[in-house]
Protein backbone atom coordinates (compact mmCIF):
# COMPACT_ATOMS: atom_id res chain seq x y z
CA UNK A 1 0.00 0.00 0.00
CA UNK A 2 1.27 3.21 -0.94
CA UNK A 3 2.04 6.03 1.84
CA UNK A 4 -0.24 8.65 2.89
CA UNK A 5 -0.55 11.20 0.25
CA UNK A 6 0.73 14.09 2.19
CA UNK A 7 0.29 18.44 1.46
CA UNK A 8 3.61 18.53 1.41
CA UNK A 9 3.98 15.79 -1.19
CA UNK A 10 0.91 17.34 -2.92
CA UNK A 11 2.85 20.55 -3.45
CA UNK A 12 6.22 19.48 -4.59
CA UNK A 13 4.56 17.41 -7.09
CA UNK A 14 2.45 20.28 -8.22
CA UNK A 15 5.88 22.25 -8.56
CA UNK A 16 7.42 19.63 -10.55
CA UNK A 17 4.97 20.77 -12.96
CA UNK A 18 6.05 22.72 -16.48
CA UNK A 19 5.40 26.31 -15.71
CA UNK A 20 3.16 28.44 -18.03
CA UNK A 21 3.56 31.97 -19.04
CA UNK A 22 0.63 34.09 -19.12
CA UNK A 23 1.44 37.34 -18.69
CA UNK A 24 -2.11 38.47 -19.84
CA UNK A 25 -4.50 38.80 -22.70
CA UNK A 26 -4.17 35.77 -25.42
CA UNK A 27 -5.93 34.64 -28.17
CA UNK A 28 -8.58 32.13 -27.91
CA UNK A 29 -7.60 28.91 -28.28
CA UNK A 30 -10.54 26.69 -29.91
CA UNK A 31 -11.97 24.15 -27.18
CA UNK A 32 -10.12 25.70 -24.51
CA UNK A 33 -11.80 27.96 -21.85
CA UNK A 34 -10.11 30.80 -20.14
CA UNK A 35 -11.96 30.88 -16.41
CA UNK A 36 -10.95 34.14 -14.23
CA UNK A 37 -10.27 32.55 -10.34
CA UNK A 38 -10.70 34.27 -7.38
CA UNK A 39 -7.87 33.44 -5.94
CA UNK A 40 -4.88 30.94 -6.76
CA UNK A 41 -5.23 27.92 -4.26
CA UNK A 42 -3.28 27.52 -1.13
CA UNK A 43 -3.23 23.97 -2.35
CA UNK A 44 -5.17 21.67 -4.03
CA UNK A 45 -4.45 18.16 -1.96
CA UNK A 46 -7.45 16.02 -2.45
CA UNK A 47 -8.76 16.01 1.19
CA UNK A 48 -7.94 19.46 2.37
CA UNK A 49 -10.29 22.33 2.81
CA UNK A 50 -8.64 25.55 1.49
CA UNK A 51 -11.66 27.70 -0.08
CA UNK A 52 -13.52 27.48 -3.00
CA UNK A 53 -11.11 28.34 -5.53
CA UNK A 54 -9.28 25.34 -4.57
CA UNK A 55 -12.43 23.41 -4.32
CA UNK A 56 -13.34 24.72 -8.00
CA UNK A 57 -10.17 23.41 -8.88
CA UNK A 58 -10.40 19.66 -7.08
CA UNK A 59 -14.03 19.44 -8.99
CA UNK A 60 -12.18 19.58 -12.26
CA UNK A 61 -9.56 16.60 -11.29
CA UNK A 62 -11.34 14.68 -8.72
CA UNK A 63 -15.01 12.94 -8.47
CA UNK A 64 -16.52 11.34 -5.06
CA UNK A 65 -19.06 8.48 -4.74
CA UNK A 66 -21.93 10.86 -5.32
CA UNK A 67 -22.53 14.30 -6.87
CA UNK A 68 -25.23 16.36 -7.64
CA UNK A 69 -27.12 17.19 -10.69
CA UNK A 70 -27.93 20.95 -11.92
CA UNK A 71 -31.34 20.23 -9.93
CA UNK A 72 -29.53 19.76 -6.70
CA UNK A 73 -30.66 16.44 -6.34
CA UNK A 74 -28.27 13.93 -5.19
CA UNK A 75 -26.83 11.36 -7.91
CA UNK A 76 -24.38 8.36 -8.36
CA UNK A 77 -20.81 9.15 -9.40
CA UNK A 78 -18.29 6.86 -8.77
CA UNK A 79 -21.38 4.95 -7.12
CA UNK A 80 -23.80 4.18 -10.05
CA UNK A 81 -25.95 3.05 -7.25
CA UNK A 82 -26.27 3.14 -3.16
CA UNK A 83 -28.54 1.83 -0.21
CA UNK A 84 -28.98 1.35 3.07
CA UNK A 85 -28.31 -2.11 4.63
CA UNK A 86 -29.70 -2.43 8.53
CA UNK A 87 -29.12 1.11 10.46
CA UNK A 88 -25.74 0.82 10.50
CA UNK A 89 -24.66 -0.10 6.71
CA UNK A 90 -24.63 1.49 3.64
CA UNK A 91 -23.79 -0.63 0.23
CA UNK A 92 -22.42 1.24 -3.25
CA UNK A 93 -22.33 -0.20 -6.28
CA UNK A 94 -19.45 0.53 -8.63
CA UNK A 95 -19.69 2.26 -11.94
CA UNK A 96 -17.19 1.02 -14.79
CA UNK A 97 -14.59 3.88 -14.37
CA UNK A 98 -11.36 4.98 -14.24
CA UNK A 99 -8.73 6.86 -12.50
CA UNK A 100 -6.57 9.71 -14.39
CA UNK A 101 -3.61 7.56 -14.38
CA UNK A 102 -5.65 4.52 -16.58
CA UNK A 103 -5.97 1.81 -13.88
CA UNK A 104 -10.04 0.93 -12.70
CA UNK A 105 -11.43 2.53 -9.88
CA UNK A 106 -12.03 -0.31 -7.47
CA UNK A 107 -13.92 -1.25 -4.12
CA UNK A 108 -10.15 -1.25 -2.66
CA UNK A 109 -9.47 2.49 -3.68
CA UNK A 110 -12.83 3.27 -1.93
CA UNK A 111 -11.16 1.78 1.24
CA UNK A 112 -8.11 2.67 0.96
CA UNK A 113 -9.09 6.54 0.46
CA UNK A 114 -11.30 6.14 3.64
CA UNK A 115 -8.34 4.95 5.59
CA UNK A 116 -6.50 7.92 4.49
CA UNK A 117 -8.75 10.43 5.58
CA UNK A 118 -9.35 8.57 8.53
CA UNK A 119 -5.57 8.06 9.93
CA UNK A 120 -4.85 9.68 12.78
CA UNK A 121 -2.30 11.61 11.36
CA UNK A 122 -4.43 12.78 8.46
CA UNK A 123 -5.01 16.57 8.01
CA UNK A 124 -8.30 16.57 6.40
CA UNK A 125 -11.44 17.54 6.40
CA UNK A 126 -13.69 14.89 7.27
CA UNK A 127 -11.09 12.73 9.63
CA UNK A 128 -13.40 13.11 12.33
CA UNK A 129 -16.26 11.77 10.28
CA UNK A 130 -14.49 8.59 9.00
CA UNK A 131 -13.49 7.64 12.37
CA UNK A 132 -17.54 6.77 12.92
CA UNK A 133 -16.42 3.98 9.79
CA UNK A 134 -16.09 0.72 11.37
CA UNK A 135 -14.95 -1.32 8.75
CA UNK A 136 -14.66 -1.28 4.55
CA UNK A 137 -16.17 -4.15 3.43
CA UNK A 138 -14.76 -5.29 -0.24
CA UNK A 139 -16.62 -8.11 -1.33
CA UNK A 140 -15.65 -7.63 -5.04
CA UNK A 141 -14.34 -4.94 -6.77
CA UNK A 142 -17.09 -2.81 -7.93
CA UNK A 143 -19.10 -3.66 -4.70
CA UNK A 144 -17.94 -1.24 -1.37
CA UNK A 145 -20.32 -2.44 2.21
CA UNK A 146 -19.24 0.93 4.78
CA UNK A 147 -20.11 -0.18 8.23
CA UNK A 148 -20.21 2.86 10.57
CA UNK A 149 -20.46 2.34 14.78
CA UNK A 150 -23.54 4.25 14.72
CA UNK A 151 -26.12 5.22 12.28
CA UNK A 152 -25.33 7.61 9.53
CA UNK A 153 -28.26 8.97 7.23
CA UNK A 154 -26.09 11.95 5.40
CA UNK A 155 -23.40 9.27 4.60
CA UNK A 156 -24.15 9.30 0.95
CA UNK A 157 -24.44 13.29 0.69
CA UNK A 158 -21.26 13.19 2.88
CA UNK A 159 -19.14 11.25 -0.24
CA UNK A 160 -20.62 13.72 -2.49
CA UNK A 161 -18.37 16.65 -0.86
CA UNK A 162 -15.06 18.05 -2.73
CA UNK A 163 -13.21 17.28 0.25
CA UNK A 164 -13.91 13.61 0.17
CA UNK A 165 -12.96 12.22 -3.71
CA UNK A 166 -12.00 9.18 -4.19
CA UNK A 167 -8.21 8.68 -5.19
CA UNK A 168 -6.71 5.78 -6.80
CA UNK A 169 -4.06 3.56 -4.39
CA UNK A 170 -1.61 3.04 -6.44
CA UNK A 171 -0.96 6.85 -7.25
CA UNK A 172 2.25 8.16 -7.19
CA UNK A 173 3.37 10.17 -3.99
CA UNK A 174 3.28 13.55 -5.68
CA UNK A 175 0.09 13.32 -7.93
CA UNK A 176 -2.77 11.96 -6.27
CA UNK A 177 -4.55 10.42 -9.44
CA UNK A 178 -8.23 10.99 -9.57
CA UNK A 179 -11.47 10.33 -11.87
CA UNK A 180 -12.12 13.66 -12.87
CA UNK A 181 -12.71 15.02 -16.49
CA UNK A 182 -9.60 17.19 -16.45
CA UNK A 183 -5.98 16.33 -15.96
CA UNK A 184 -3.51 19.38 -14.45
CA UNK A 185 -1.13 19.64 -17.14
CA UNK A 186 0.80 22.91 -15.86
CA UNK A 187 0.74 25.75 -13.66
CA UNK A 188 2.60 29.20 -12.37
CA UNK A 189 2.42 29.04 -9.11
CA UNK A 190 0.13 32.11 -7.95
CA UNK A 191 -0.94 33.05 -11.17
CA UNK A 192 -2.84 30.12 -13.32
CA UNK A 193 -2.98 26.39 -13.91
CA UNK A 194 -3.60 24.09 -17.15
CA UNK A 195 -5.59 21.56 -17.39
CA UNK A 196 -6.31 19.11 -20.49
CA UNK A 197 -9.49 16.70 -21.10
CA UNK A 198 -9.16 13.08 -19.15
CA UNK A 199 -9.02 10.85 -22.18
CA UNK A 200 -10.31 8.34 -19.67
CA UNK A 201 -13.34 10.56 -18.65
CA UNK A 202 -16.06 7.37 -17.61
CA UNK A 203 -18.57 10.12 -19.40
CA UNK A 204 -19.08 8.72 -23.13
CA UNK A 205 -18.82 12.25 -24.74
CA UNK A 206 -17.52 14.29 -21.48
CA UNK A 207 -16.10 16.77 -21.27
CA UNK A 208 -17.02 18.61 -24.22
CA UNK A 209 -13.98 21.08 -23.83
CA UNK A 210 -10.16 20.13 -24.65
CA UNK A 211 -9.14 22.20 -21.94
CA UNK A 212 -9.80 24.75 -19.74
CA UNK A 213 -6.81 27.55 -18.87
CA UNK A 214 -7.58 29.00 -15.24
CA UNK A 215 -5.84 32.40 -14.38
CA UNK A 216 -6.00 34.20 -10.80
CA UNK A 217 -7.38 37.56 -10.41
CA UNK A 218 -7.41 38.06 -6.79
CA UNK A 219 -8.32 42.10 -7.81
CA UNK A 220 -12.32 41.88 -8.33
CA UNK A 221 -12.48 44.93 -10.62
CA UNK A 222 -9.67 43.32 -13.08
CA UNK A 223 -11.54 40.12 -13.37
CA UNK A 224 -14.78 41.77 -14.58
CA UNK A 225 -12.38 43.86 -16.66
CA UNK A 226 -10.74 40.94 -18.03
CA UNK A 227 -14.40 39.37 -18.82
CA UNK A 228 -15.14 42.61 -20.81
CA UNK A 229 -11.87 42.71 -22.55
CA UNK A 230 -12.37 39.10 -24.25
CA UNK A 231 -9.33 37.66 -22.02
CA UNK A 232 -11.69 35.60 -20.13
CA UNK A 233 -14.50 33.36 -21.17
CA UNK A 234 -16.21 32.74 -17.38
CA UNK A 235 -15.53 34.18 -13.63
CA UNK A 236 -16.14 33.27 -10.30
CA UNK A 237 -17.02 35.54 -7.96
CA UNK A 238 -18.78 38.20 -9.74
CA UNK A 239 -18.54 41.51 -7.75
CA UNK A 240 -22.31 42.55 -6.90
CA UNK A 241 -21.14 46.05 -8.06
CA UNK A 242 -20.77 44.95 -11.14
CA UNK A 243 -23.75 43.17 -11.53
CA UNK A 244 -26.06 45.29 -13.38
CA UNK A 245 -23.75 46.32 -15.89
CA UNK A 246 -22.86 42.42 -16.42
CA UNK A 247 -26.69 41.67 -16.94
CA UNK A 248 -27.42 44.72 -19.44
CA UNK A 249 -24.02 43.64 -21.50
CA UNK A 250 -25.02 41.78 -24.97
CA UNK A 251 -22.01 39.96 -24.99
CA UNK A 252 -22.31 38.62 -21.48
CA UNK A 253 -24.47 36.83 -19.34
CA UNK A 254 -24.94 36.29 -15.47
CA UNK A 255 -25.84 33.28 -13.40
CA UNK A 256 -26.39 34.31 -9.99
CA UNK A 257 -28.17 32.08 -6.92
CA UNK A 258 -28.98 32.81 -3.30
CA UNK A 259 -27.43 29.90 -0.68
CA UNK A 260 -23.34 31.43 0.04
CA UNK A 261 -24.10 33.72 3.54
CA UNK A 262 -21.68 35.63 5.99
CA UNK A 263 -20.86 35.14 9.13
CA UNK A 264 -18.44 35.79 12.29
CA UNK A 265 -16.49 33.49 14.33
CA UNK A 266 -14.54 33.23 17.43
CA UNK A 267 -11.76 31.91 19.21
CA UNK A 268 -13.33 30.26 22.59
CA UNK A 269 -10.20 29.35 23.96
CA UNK A 270 -9.71 32.26 25.81
CA UNK A 271 -11.59 35.72 26.89
CA UNK A 272 -13.60 37.11 26.36
CA UNK A 273 -15.24 35.13 23.29
CA UNK A 274 -14.69 31.92 25.92
CA UNK A 275 -17.97 33.87 27.27
CA UNK A 276 -21.16 33.10 25.64
CA UNK A 277 -22.73 36.61 26.67
CA UNK A 278 -20.15 38.07 24.73
CA UNK A 279 -20.46 36.29 21.60
CA UNK A 280 -24.76 36.82 21.95
CA UNK A 281 -23.74 40.66 22.46
CA UNK A 282 -21.87 40.39 19.28
CA UNK A 283 -24.90 38.71 17.77
CA UNK A 284 -27.44 41.60 18.82
CA UNK A 285 -24.85 44.76 17.70
CA UNK A 286 -25.06 44.25 14.15
CA UNK A 287 -27.24 46.13 11.54
CA UNK A 288 -27.40 43.71 8.82
CA UNK A 289 -29.71 45.55 6.95
CA UNK A 290 -26.98 48.29 6.25
CA UNK A 291 -24.34 45.48 5.95
CA UNK A 292 -26.55 43.85 3.15
CA UNK A 293 -26.68 47.72 1.41
CA UNK A 294 -23.07 48.30 2.43
CA UNK A 295 -21.06 44.98 0.94
CA UNK A 296 -23.75 43.41 -0.96
CA UNK A 297 -25.30 46.63 -2.95
CA UNK A 298 -28.86 45.39 -1.78
CA UNK A 299 -28.29 41.78 -3.14
CA UNK A 300 -28.57 39.80 -0.19
CA UNK A 301 -30.59 39.60 3.06
CA UNK A 302 -30.29 39.40 6.37
CA UNK A 303 -29.70 36.50 8.94
CA UNK A 304 -30.34 36.54 12.29
CA UNK A 305 -30.33 32.81 13.05
CA UNK A 306 -28.29 29.92 11.51
CA UNK A 307 -28.10 29.61 7.92
CA UNK A 308 -30.61 26.97 6.53
CA UNK A 309 -32.76 28.22 3.87
CA UNK A 310 -36.09 29.75 4.50
CA UNK A 311 -37.46 26.62 1.71
CA UNK A 312 -35.71 23.89 3.44
CA UNK A 313 -38.11 21.47 5.28
CA UNK A 314 -35.82 21.89 8.46
CA UNK A 315 -36.58 25.83 8.53
CA UNK A 316 -37.29 27.05 12.02
CA UNK A 317 -39.53 30.27 11.41
CA UNK A 318 -39.30 31.22 15.64
CA UNK A 319 -35.93 31.62 15.13
CA UNK A 320 -36.33 33.93 12.41
CA UNK A 321 -35.05 37.18 14.22
CA UNK A 322 -33.17 35.24 16.86
CA UNK A 323 -29.77 37.79 16.57
CA UNK A 324 -31.61 40.84 15.76
CA UNK A 325 -30.55 43.74 16.32
CA UNK A 326 -30.52 45.21 20.27
CA UNK A 327 -27.67 47.29 21.41
CA UNK A 328 -29.14 47.76 24.90
CA UNK A 329 -29.26 44.16 25.26
CA UNK A 330 -25.98 43.70 23.68
CA UNK A 331 -24.45 46.70 26.62
CA UNK A 332 -26.31 44.88 29.25
CA UNK A 333 -24.60 41.35 28.04
CA UNK A 334 -21.29 42.57 28.01
CA UNK A 335 -21.85 44.36 31.50
CA UNK A 336 -22.76 40.91 32.87
CA UNK A 337 -20.19 39.31 31.40
CA UNK A 338 -17.51 41.40 33.28
CA UNK A 339 -17.25 44.64 30.66
CA UNK A 340 -19.51 47.67 31.74
CA UNK A 341 -16.74 49.54 30.25
CA UNK A 342 -16.55 47.31 26.67
CA UNK A 343 -13.82 45.77 25.42
CA UNK A 344 -10.71 45.42 22.21
CA UNK A 345 -10.54 42.64 20.27
CA UNK A 346 -9.03 41.08 16.84
CA UNK A 347 -11.00 41.39 13.83
CA UNK A 348 -10.14 38.87 11.33
CA UNK A 349 -10.96 39.09 7.27
CA UNK A 350 -9.20 39.54 4.41
CA UNK A 351 -8.65 41.66 1.66
CA UNK A 352 -8.60 39.78 -0.98
CA UNK A 353 -12.07 39.95 -1.32
CA UNK A 354 -14.18 42.86 -1.11
CA UNK A 355 -17.24 41.42 0.57
CA UNK A 356 -15.35 40.05 3.48
CA UNK A 357 -13.37 43.55 3.59
CA UNK A 358 -16.00 45.59 3.27
CA UNK A 359 -18.46 42.90 5.55
CA UNK A 360 -15.49 43.34 8.10
CA UNK A 361 -15.71 47.30 8.23
CA UNK A 362 -19.43 47.62 8.43
CA UNK A 363 -19.26 45.15 11.58
CA UNK A 364 -16.51 47.00 13.44
CA UNK A 365 -18.35 50.04 13.05
CA UNK A 366 -20.94 48.05 14.71
CA UNK A 367 -19.63 46.93 17.70
CA UNK A 368 -17.87 49.77 18.45
CA UNK A 369 -21.24 51.42 19.05
CA UNK A 370 -21.79 48.77 21.78
CA UNK A 371 -18.31 49.08 23.31
CA UNK A 372 -16.30 46.49 21.55
CA UNK A 373 -13.40 48.11 19.73
CA UNK A 374 -11.98 46.35 16.67
CA UNK A 375 -8.11 46.53 15.08
CA UNK A 376 -8.56 44.67 11.89
CA UNK A 377 -6.36 42.29 10.38
CA UNK A 378 -6.64 42.43 6.96
CA UNK A 379 -4.52 39.70 4.93
CA UNK A 380 -4.12 37.60 1.67
CA UNK A 381 -6.62 35.07 1.69
CA UNK A 382 -3.96 31.81 1.79
CA UNK A 383 -2.56 33.75 4.63
CA UNK A 384 -6.32 34.44 6.36
CA UNK A 385 -6.88 30.58 5.62
CA UNK A 386 -3.48 29.68 7.81
CA UNK A 387 -4.38 32.26 10.87
CA UNK A 388 -7.70 30.70 11.32
CA UNK A 389 -6.77 26.84 10.88
CA UNK A 390 -3.96 28.24 13.66
CA UNK A 391 -6.71 30.06 15.68
CA UNK A 392 -4.39 33.16 15.89
CA UNK A 393 -7.31 35.23 16.10
CA UNK A 394 -10.31 36.86 18.21
CA UNK A 395 -13.29 37.52 16.32
CA UNK A 396 -13.59 36.50 12.24
CA UNK A 397 -15.24 37.55 9.63
CA UNK A 398 -16.03 34.40 6.76
CA UNK A 399 -18.01 33.61 3.82
CA UNK A 400 -18.87 30.40 2.70
CA UNK A 401 -22.35 27.89 1.65
CA UNK A 402 -23.26 25.06 3.58
CA UNK A 403 -21.91 21.74 2.45
CA UNK A 404 -25.12 20.62 1.32
CA UNK A 405 -28.58 21.05 1.54
CA UNK A 406 -29.71 18.80 4.03
CA UNK A 407 -29.74 20.35 7.78
CA UNK A 408 -26.38 18.37 8.41
CA UNK A 409 -24.77 20.62 6.06
CA UNK A 410 -24.36 23.27 8.88
CA UNK A 411 -22.49 21.13 11.03
CA UNK A 412 -18.28 21.70 9.59
CA UNK A 413 -19.47 25.50 11.39
CA UNK A 414 -21.26 25.07 14.57
CA UNK A 415 -19.68 21.68 15.56
CA UNK A 416 -16.39 22.20 18.03
CA UNK A 417 -16.57 18.58 17.99
CA UNK A 418 -14.50 18.44 15.00
CA UNK A 419 -10.98 18.72 14.04
CA UNK A 420 -9.98 22.50 14.22
CA UNK A 421 -10.60 24.18 10.47
CA UNK A 422 -10.80 28.06 9.74
CA UNK A 423 -14.11 27.35 8.63
CA UNK A 424 -15.29 27.33 12.30
CA UNK A 425 -14.72 28.72 15.59
CA UNK A 426 -11.69 27.64 17.25
CA UNK A 427 -11.86 26.11 20.08
CA UNK A 428 -15.34 26.27 20.31
CA UNK A 429 -17.19 23.26 21.46
CA UNK A 430 -20.09 23.30 22.69
CA UNK A 431 -21.29 19.47 24.27
CA UNK A 432 -25.27 19.70 23.31
CA UNK A 433 -24.99 20.95 19.77
CA UNK A 434 -22.61 18.03 19.07
CA UNK A 435 -24.87 15.63 20.52
CA UNK A 436 -27.76 17.12 19.08
CA UNK A 437 -26.21 17.20 15.45
CA UNK A 438 -24.67 13.54 16.16
CA UNK A 439 -28.09 12.57 17.11
CA UNK A 440 -29.83 14.22 13.47
CA UNK A 441 -27.10 12.26 11.70
CA UNK A 442 -28.27 8.59 12.90
CA UNK A 443 -32.00 8.88 12.68
CA UNK A 444 -33.40 8.22 9.87
CA UNK A 445 -37.64 9.52 10.45
CA UNK A 446 -37.67 13.24 8.79
CA UNK A 447 -40.45 14.36 11.96
CA UNK A 448 -37.93 13.48 14.62
CA UNK A 449 -35.15 15.23 12.82
CA UNK A 450 -36.92 18.18 12.75
CA UNK A 451 -37.44 18.15 15.97
CA UNK A 452 -33.71 17.13 17.05
CA UNK A 453 -32.84 20.93 14.54
CA UNK A 454 -35.23 22.55 16.16
CA UNK A 455 -33.75 21.57 19.69
CA UNK A 456 -30.39 22.60 18.20
CA UNK A 457 -31.18 25.60 17.17
CA UNK A 458 -32.84 26.69 19.63
CA UNK A 459 -29.54 26.35 21.68
CA UNK A 460 -27.16 27.78 19.06
CA UNK A 461 -29.42 31.19 19.17
CA UNK A 462 -28.41 30.84 23.12
CA UNK A 463 -24.58 29.92 23.15
CA UNK A 464 -23.76 31.31 20.02
CA UNK A 465 -21.41 29.24 18.14
CA UNK A 466 -20.82 31.53 15.41
CA UNK A 467 -23.37 34.46 14.29
CA UNK A 468 -25.53 34.84 11.29
CA UNK A 469 -24.82 38.07 9.10
CA UNK A 470 -25.97 37.74 5.99
CA UNK A 471 -27.65 35.99 2.94
CA UNK A 472 -25.43 37.20 -0.36
CA UNK A 473 -26.28 36.53 -4.38
CA UNK A 474 -23.34 34.44 -5.73
CA UNK A 475 -22.58 35.40 -8.93
CA UNK A 476 -20.58 33.49 -12.39
CA UNK A 477 -20.31 35.45 -15.49
CA UNK A 478 -19.79 34.49 -18.58
CA UNK A 479 -19.72 35.33 -22.34
CA UNK A 480 -23.09 34.66 -24.30
CA UNK A 481 -21.17 31.75 -26.33
CA UNK A 482 -20.13 29.60 -22.94
CA UNK A 483 -22.91 26.85 -22.75
CA UNK A 484 -23.38 24.12 -20.32
CA UNK A 485 -22.05 25.59 -17.19
CA UNK A 486 -24.55 26.04 -14.72
CA UNK A 487 -24.41 27.64 -11.13
CA UNK A 488 -26.11 25.27 -8.92
CA UNK A 489 -28.61 25.98 -6.61
CA UNK A 490 -28.98 27.01 -2.54
CA UNK A 491 -25.82 25.77 -0.58
CA UNK A 492 -24.80 23.96 -3.90
CA UNK A 493 -23.37 27.06 -5.36
CA UNK A 494 -19.99 26.53 -4.99
CA UNK A 495 -20.49 23.13 -6.06
CA UNK A 496 -21.33 24.71 -9.76
CA UNK A 497 -17.18 23.28 -10.96
CA UNK A 498 -18.82 19.85 -11.09
CA UNK A 499 -20.82 21.38 -14.35
CA UNK A 500 -17.33 21.83 -16.59
CA UNK A 501 -17.65 18.72 -17.82
CA UNK A 502 -20.89 19.89 -19.39
CA UNK A 503 -19.55 23.70 -20.82
CA UNK A 504 -18.92 24.45 -24.47
CA UNK A 505 -18.39 27.06 -26.00
CA UNK A 506 -18.42 28.89 -29.38
CA UNK A 507 -20.41 25.92 -30.52
CA UNK A 508 -17.49 23.21 -29.32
Amino acid sequence: MPPTLSRRAMMAGAAALPFLRIPGARARTPGVLTFGLSSYPPTIQPWANSGTAAATMKLLMYRGLTSYGDDGALRGELAESWAQEGNNAWVFKLRDARFQNGEKVTSADVKWTIEQVADPKSTAFFRNEMQNVERVETPDDRTVRIVTKTPVVTLPTMFANYHLPIISRNSERSSPSGAGPFVLKAQERGTSLEFEANPNFYKPGLPKLKGIRVVAYSDENLRVSALQSGDLDLIEYVPWQAMDAITANPALKLDAVDGAFMYLMFNGTRPPFNDHRVRKAVAHAIRRDELVKAAFFGRGSALEQLPVASSSPFYNAEYKNGWHYDPALSKKLLAEAGFPDGLSCGLLATAQYGMHKDTAEVVQNHLAAVGIRCELNLPDWATRVSIGNRGQYDLAVLGTAADSNDPDGIANFIDGSLSPSYVRSYGLKIDRISQLLAAGRAEFDTEKRRAIYREMEGVAIEQVPIVGLTWRSQGYAMKKDVTGFKNLPGALTFYSGLTFETAAMGGA
